[in-house]
């Protein structure tokens, strides 16, 4: 009976598979593009299934499927389609070309362009690529996303904004920094401050044909902002975006010694003071531990938008609040924006906008990383009836630290708070005065201000000296933007289109700052009436004004040849009446190779060839022509002057002559490719130079040589899988920049602290003694001598008779980033890299806490794996032996401390899911995102500092590649919910 039951049973399940069976078949066919091309690497999917296909490279393709079944036919940059099997066996496929994306649009120098038209360097980053990490600061979202450009963190301090490079540095004492334009509206070489969720693009314009629009201020590269609209008859929308994170301390590879091991240190250097005991080690106070924290994050932003035929509106608010990891210091930002266009008829539309934010730092108490770092762990900060100890006031060995100061002391009492408002306000229109001709109205006011409080108390000891003092400070400014445009554009006979435009702009803008402190003040006041001393009185203010005329034409044949051209002459006050004005041009073609008949490559869906070449500027703030003179000064009661800056008459711009050749390629209709290839010449170069003291005046501008930076950059990126449910996308750039300086004036070299700028050599080499390591006989510092007359090298352990020479460079050999994109349903999971190679960062921190026993009263860093100290005779050794007192020199400016900067940094990673529509629908929702996001989560790298990363290349500041203390960027862990309405 039991075998009869396994028969019947095994004839059931046989009956059941063979229907099954005859229900599938093999179903095959061809997709072709739309002039009957096959269509190699498209999509097949059985639709509700994990079931497809992809077709091979004659666009052919075989697949197992039930006559009920659905196909899902896919092919980027084609419209999709859906057959049903039925009871064919064999299909032939045609897609149609999807016109949204062959017609992309990008935002370009005053004015939008196809991609496909485009003949200069410009890369856009859409809003989805930018908000993958939470901050406040558009800057930082770049990160390792485009080629050329690198974003180099000042501090990790909240709302701190970062200084970002395109193509190199090429200015000394102007600005290396970028222009941003926001909505058309020119900002500034600062970030602009905005909501990163009200953004719609960026686009990064390179080049000197994409940036010769912006004349005297397009040199170092411009940044286009657009902001958010809505789409023409989409459902009003109302979305709302909430992120909480975690900020963590994150001092990179540096470590400072705890009690035990600076105990061992200061036996082996061999301390004899009467302090230095065994009950040293029942004090250990981590004074970074305690200065910093595990910080808290929130941003919230809530927008609507809605969008008709007669209006488009875009609302939005936003809240941001961050602590520093380092206590005592917070952020709350408020932001505000309306965007409006409204069609009051066919051929007037207005469109203003309103943007304000507001930052508020209150009552801050901010830990002194500096002491968190020098003090030493033997120094306890709190009593033991748990009171402040005041170190300044120990008397003998109770407080070892040589600075004798605990600011836990001066920080119960005194604080600094501050308050920023800046408000941006436009009217712009636009009338179509004919079909092919419209007038483009421009005009915007941005108003500012900044006030500061700083509070110290009469029982602290900063305000011991005055019995105490308060401080306030004022900063206002206004500017204003003005721009008025003819447009015009035009199609002949269906392969001919002209594009035009003509504009005149104004800019300028004025400021005012005043300060005021109060000595001798009462405790807790806030008003400098409470202050029974005047002390000082401070003020200053400025203006500039700036007016152009600018025409930009570009001609379109057939979709296969492109010339576009331009022409701007600027007037600035900040030159004489016979140098103000300058005139700054391009020139730029492309050619579509991949449109030509005698092209027939199957594999290479897009082939774009595109050069390049222009002429923009870079100029100084203030008034470098004029002899100016500092009046706050008296002679017999009488107010005197005296020289402060000596005119330069010929004083003119910085001029950037820059070719580019570039390359644009689509491989499988899978893989995008970017070559591109510049040489930029900065002429000119703004120069304040110092004179004697004997002369009376401080210095004068100069117009003294010309840098060159020549660079290769590649972009590429791939869809290594797209199916419906399922994609892997994968990015990468990487930038190869050449940086000479070219001439000088008089040839002279220019010396500044511990770097040259040398004919031949780069801007940025470093000039100082070479260290050559430990003799391993004695196990003193060995430099390196060079003969001026033969060049012979030789050794010596003196420091002063070490030859000061080049000794490296601040600029990496290259820079670039990758990221990665896995999708699978509703989930998504990417990362974002970013990497520098070759650059060399000198650790100034070093000289405190690598000092061979020189600050015997300071704390210590641990030596990183594979670094050593001298014992004994014959020891091949990194460091000298610690004695009291150190050596001659050791830790002096050498290159000793000038170490390799390079690293890969995970800026982050970021895991989402979406929810379903059916689920979506069931909650009355349009969407729905959750996710979990990392910042700054690794940096693998030899830099023993804090970051490698945090550069200092702010305006006039020569001194490339320091890297202090600093206060390192957190790492960052992040959970976020979008909601859409």
């Amino acid at each position: 009976m039991k075998q009869l039951v396994t028969t019947c049973f095994f004839v059931v399940i046989l009956c059941f598979t063979q229907l099954l069976q005859a229900q599938s078949k093999n179903v095959q066919g061809t997709v072709l593009d739309e002039n009957g091309s096959p269509l190699p690497g498209a999509s097949i999917l059985v639709k509700g299934t994990t079931s497809g296909v992809s077709t091979d490279l004659d666009g052919n393709f075989i697949i197992s499927a039930k006559n009920t079944d659905i196909l899902e036919i896919s092919y980027m940059g084609y419209i999709s389609q859906a057959i049903t099997v039925g009871s064919q066996s064999n299909f032939t496929i045609s897609l149609e070309l999807d016109s949204d994306q062959l017609d992309e649009v990008i935002v370009v120098a005053y004015g939008t362009q196809k991609k496909e038209t485009i003949t200069s360097s410009v890369v856009e980053v859409k809003s989805e690529e930018l908000t993958d990490i939470t901050t406040p600061e558009v800057a930082s979202m770049l990160q390792g996303k485009v080629s050329g450009l690198q974003v180099l963190p000042g501090t990790g301090s909240p709302g701190s904004s970062p200084n970002i490079l395109i193509r190199g540095r090429s200015s000394i004492n102007s600005t290396n920094a970028p222009l941003w334009v926001v909505d058309g509206v020119i900002m500034g070489n600062n970030d602009p401050k905005l909501n990163p969720n009200d953004i719609e693009s960026l686009s990064v314009l390179k080049d000197a044909s994409a940036t010769a629009l912006y004349g005297n201020r397009g040199a170092n590269g411009v940044i286009l902002v657009t902001t958010k609209r809505s789409k023409i008859d989409a459902k009003p929308q109302v979305q709302v975006s909430i992120t909480s994170a975690v900020n963590q301390f994150n001092p990179g590879n540096f470590k400072l010694m705890n009690s035990q091991q600076l105990y061992d240190y200061h036996t082996e250097l061999g301390n004899t003071n009467t302090w230095f005991t065994e009950d040293l080690l029942d004090r250990d106070y981590d004074w970074v531990d305690g200065a910093t924290q595990d910080a808290f994050v929130k941003d919230a932003s809530i927008s609507f938008n809605s969008a008709k035929e007669s209006h488009n509106l875009f609302l939005s608010m936003g809240y941001y609040n961050e602590e520093g990891t380092v206590k005592g210091n917070e952020l709350d930002r408020y932001t505000f924006r309306t965007n409006l266009d409204y069609k009051i008829s066919d051929k007037f539309t207005i469109k203003p906008k309103i943007n304000f934010v507001f930052d508020n730092r209150d009552n801050v108490r901010e830990a002194n990383l500096y002491q968190a770092y020098t003090n030493m762990p033997w120094d306890l900060p709190y009593a033991e009836d748990g009171s402040v100890v005041n170190a300044t006031l120990s008397q003998g060995d109770d407080w070892i630290g040589r600075d004798k100061s605990n600011y836990l002391f001066d920080q119960q009492w005194n604080y600094f708070d501050s308050r920023s408002f800046d408000l941006f306000t436009s009217f712009d229109f636009e009338y179509k005065i004919l079909p092919n001709l419209s007038f483009i109205s421009t005009n915007n006011f941005r108003y500012g201000t900044y006030e500061s409080f700083t509070y110290t108390d009469p029982r602290s000891n900063a305000g011991r000296t005055t019995n105490g003092s308060i401080n306030d400070y004022t900063y206002r400014n206004l500017t204003r933007f003005t721009n008025q445009m003819l447009k015009y554009s035009n199609v002949f006979n269906d392969k001919h289109i002209f594009n035009a435009l003509l504009a005149y702009e104004y800019n300028d803008g004025s400021w005012k700052s005043v300060s005021a402190t109060s000595e001798n003040v009462l405790v807790n006041g806030k008003v400098q009436d409470v202050g029974i001393e005047p002390a000082v009185i401070g003020g200053n203010a400025g203006e500039f004004a700036q007016q152009s005329f600018l025409f930009s034409a570009d001609y379109d044949f057939d979709g296969r040849y492109f010339v576009k051209g331009s022409v701007r002459v600027d007037g600035s006050s900040a030159f004489a009446p016979d140098y103000r004005y300058g005139v700054f041009y391009s020139i730029a073609a492309g050619w579509n190779i991949n449109k030509e008949a005698f092209f027939n490559v199957d594999q290479i869906d897009y082939l774009k060839l595109r050069a390049s070449y222009g002429a923009v500027g870079n100029q100084p703030g203030g008034f470098g022509y004029l002899d100016l003179y500092d009046v706050r000064f008296q002679y017999a009661g009488i107010i005197a002057a005296k020289p402060s800056q000596l005119g330069t008459p010929d004083l003119t711009w910085e001029k950037v002559l820059e070719t580019n050749i570039g390359l644009d390629a689509r491989f499988f209709n899978a893989i995008d490719l970017t070559l591109e290839v510049y040489d930029k010449d900065n002429s000119g170069l703004l120069y304040f130079r110092r004179l004697s003291d004997q002369t009376g005046y401080s210095g004068r501008w100069e117009n003294i040589g010309s840098i060159n930076n020549k660079g290769v950059e590649l972009a590429m990126a791939a869809d290594i899988v797209n199916n419906e449910d399922f994609g892997i996308n994968v990015g990468f750039n990487i930038s190869l920049n050449n940086n000479t300086v070219e001439e000088l004036a008089d040839g002279a070299d220019i010396i500044s602290g511990s770097t040259i700028i040398r004919e031949g050599e780069e801007l940025g080499t470093f000039y100082m003694r070479k260290w050559l390591g430990v003799d391993p006989a004695n196990g003193s510092p060995v430099y390196e001598v060079i003969d001026p007359d033969t060049g012979e090298s030789s050794t010596t352990s003196s420091y002063n008779d070490a030859t000061v020479q080049i000794a490296g460079s601040s600029n990496a050999d290259f820079i670039g980033g990758f990221n990665t994109n896995i999708r699978y349903k509703g989930f998504s999971l990417s990362s974002n890299w970013s990497f520098s190679y070759g650059a060399e960062l000198y650790n100034s921190s070093r000289n405190l806490f690598d000092s061979d026993g020189f600050y015997l009263q300071y704390n210590q860093m641990v030596l990183p794996n594979g670094w050593t100290r001298w014992q004994r005779p014959g020891d091949v050794a990194t460091h000298p032996k610690p004695r009291v007192g150190g050596y001659e020199g050791s830790n002096q400016t050498s290159t000793r401390y000038l170490e390799d900067g390079s690293y890969l940094r995970l800026n982050n990673v970021r895991l989402s899911y979406n929810l379903p529509k059916p689920a979506l629908d069931r909650i009355g929702l349009s969407g729905m995102n959750l996710f979990l996001t990392g910042d700054n989560l690794l940096t693998f790298t030899k830099f023993t500092g804090v970051d490698p990363t945090i550069n200092d290349i702010s305006n006039g500041n020569t001194q490339y590649g320091f890297v202090s203390l600093g206060y390192p960027v957190p790492r960052r862990f992040g959970l976020g919910l979008n909601v859409t309405f």
